[in-house]
């Protein structure tokens, strides 16, 4: 009972043991959707390397001291950056996006490695500038250290990973101390736009729900009309936007508003994603039984649309499951911040939550049909081996930090 005591108090069995049944589900799915696939042929064993070659990665930073994992976080965010520009220049492009840096015969995504950089990084300014951070100068210079990275992403352009940047950064800032007042005027302008997606009524109503807020907050004449005006020109600027977007993203926009207007076209794979969940029932159709998966009615089953797998052979059972496993997961990287009194930390844990939450949240929304079709994997359970391994790195920091937060208290 002591042994069982001191392994918990120095390694979270809580979030160890859901890891490894998902990246035990994540190979069984793969092998289900790609063994008969003539275009996927090897991808279950790319995948069992990289689950391999990523769990010692976890347990190396795992080990590691945790000072240099403090002192590495301008360092992770320069070489990231470097790496991003990299790709724009030299990379691969892969179904329209210039994502991909070749070595040998081994790809990696630059943006995943980004994701590291950003979170250490963030979280060394904000501990930083903590006493200060709501002087309009440090804010603008946080907003930018977290734009740069995202406009990189979005130049590839790779609109998914760059939404998940944004959020990330979004969380920390909040968590770091930024004034409620502060990520109100950072966010309303997203939420102007995406509103304005649905139509004019849509709009209005989100401009009189900003108007509101901005009466709440009762600050000065200036300040409420300029902040006003800002998110009424995001609102009207949307359509201006959209035309700089490349034709397929274009396509997704509109297949997410109404999936049924191009059956064939851009909202073929949103629609057959929910046949394919819905077609599972409560226990699914089987391992290797799932007619669409089988049959591969759905392209990238693996990666974006592995969770249509899940639902189609295993049912609302194996999916409300694998959902479980990601719920506790996010549960106990909220009661770990929550228990370190080390603001740095505290915040790179944050950072981690926010990233495995809006992928979660996106991708699962993507398969059942209420969050566009954006290109975004499910961590730990999609094909890639780039992915696995920088959500492994991260949470072997995080793990870290546990074993280490009686320094921290």
């Amino acid at each position: 009972m002591k042994i069982s005591y001191k392994l918990q108090d120095k390694f979270d069995l809580w979030i160890f043991i859901p890891v490894l049944l998902l990246l035990g589900i994540s190979l069984v799915v793969i092998y289900s959707a790609t063994t008969n696939h003539p275009f996927a042929s090897g991808s279950f064993d790319k995948q069992f390397f990289w689950a391999l070659i990523s769990l010692g990665a976890f347990f190396v930073f795992y080990l590691l001291p945790s000072q240099l994992i403090r002192l590495s976080a301008v360092p992770a965010y320069v070489i990231s950056q470097f790496l991003l520009i990299a790709v724009l220049v030299a990379g691969k492009v892969v179904k329209g996006s210039k994502s991909w840096i070749a070595v040998g015969s081994i790809g990696f995504q630059p943006s995943e490695a980004a994701k590291i950089g950003l979170i250490l990084f963030l979280a060394y300014w904000l501990v930083a500038k903590k006493d200060e951070l709501n002087t309009f100068k440090n804010l603008t210079v946080t907003i930018l250290f977290a734009f740069i990275p995202t406009a990189l992403i979005l130049l590839e352009p790779d609109t998914g990973t760059a939404i998940v940047f944004g959020f990330i950064s979004l969380v920390m800032i909040y968590w770091g101390g930024i004034s409620l007042f502060g990520l109100f005027v950072v966010l309303s302008p997203v939420i102007v736009v995406f509103s304005s997606l649905f139509g004019i009524y849509a709009l209005i109503g989100t401009l009189t729900l900003i108007l509101i807020a901005l009466i709440f907050f009762n600050k000065d004449l200036f300040t409420s009309v300029s902040v006003f005006v800002f998110n009424l020109a995001a609102g009207f600027i949307f359509e201006i936007v959209v035309k700089f977007l490349q034709p397929h993203q274009q396509k997704r926009i509109a297949s997410f508003l109404d999936p049924t207007a191009d059956p064939l076209g851009s909202g073929y794979n949103a629609l057959q994603a929910k046949i394919a969940i819905g077609s599972g029932g409560l226990i699914g159709k089987g391992f290797m039984q799932g007619n669409q998966t089988q049959l591969r009615f759905i392209p990238e089953q693996w990666t974006d649309f592995i969770y249509c797998v899940i639902g189609e052979e295993f049912g609302f059972i194996g999916g409300l499951f694998v959902l479980s496993l990601y719920l506790i997961i996010l549960l106990r990287l909220l009661i770990i911040s929550k228990n370190i009194n080390d603001d740095f930390s505290t915040l790179v844990v944050i950072g981690v939550f926010a990233l495995f939450f809006i992928q979660l949240g996106i991708n699962v929304g993507m398969n059942i049909g209420i969050a566009p079709v954006i290109g975004l994997t499910l961590p730990l359970l999609s094909y890639g081996g780039s992915s696995l391994f920088a959500s492994m790195i991260l949470l072997g920091i995080v793990f870290n930090i546990y074993r280490n937060k009686r320094l921290h208290s």
